[in-house]
């Protein structure tokens, strides 16, 4: 998704962790975010995800704010950002409406478990991350967006569950969106 977020999204009404209270319009003020949206909290791809993105925002003063999706409630979300990153701002999206605005999908069983994954799994597993209990839908794919005023500079097109962009150069990319 390139172009405009519609207004129905932006004016929805969020609640998460870390969150200003509002819509998603009030949690993107400010200037330029990154919006991620996590697979289900058991995943390893999803951890990996929250852990290689705050190593990447911590280490660059230039990296612009990181606005989480995930598909759990409030009180799940908490529970694991307190492990992973206790100052992480998060919406709750357990009816998965945000996912379909920006048009994150259900992937098909070779973007679930082809060869990969596996490669990723490897990857993931050799950084200390392991599968936790499945919660919410787990065939739902990842997704990244750099965004902006409402319009989107950016995304990541996933071709699997384990694929995720080079989250430390997301500084990058976004100075190359912007020109």
């Amino acid at each position: 998704m390139l172009g405009e977020i519609p207004d129905s999204t932006l004016d929805l009404r969020v609640a998460g962790v870390n969150l200003v209270p509002g819509t998603l319009r009030d949690q993107l003020a400010g200037g330029p975010h990154l919006l991620i949206f996590l697979r289900h909290f058991g995943c390893l791809f999803c951890r990996e995800t929250l852990a290689d993105l705050r190593a990447a925002a911590e280490a660059d003063p230039s990296y612009p704010p990181v606005l989480l999706f995930f598909q759990g409630s409030p009180m799940e979300g908490r529970a694991l950002l307190r492990r992973y990153w206790p100052a992480a701002r998060a919406v709750s999206d357990p009816e998965l409406r945000v996912y379909a605005a920006f048009g994150v999908h259900r992937g098909n069983l070779l973007q679930m478990f082809g060869p990969g994954v596996w490669a990723a799994k490897r990857r993931a597993e050799a950084k200390g991350h392991e599968q936790g209990e499945r919660t919410g839908d787990v065939f739902m794919m990842p997704g990244a967006f750099l965004v902006e005023g409402g319009r989107v500079l950016w995304s990541h097109q996933y071709r699997h569950a384990g694929d995720h962009p080079d989250l430390a150069r997301i500084p990058e990319l976004l100075a190359g969106a912007r020109r």
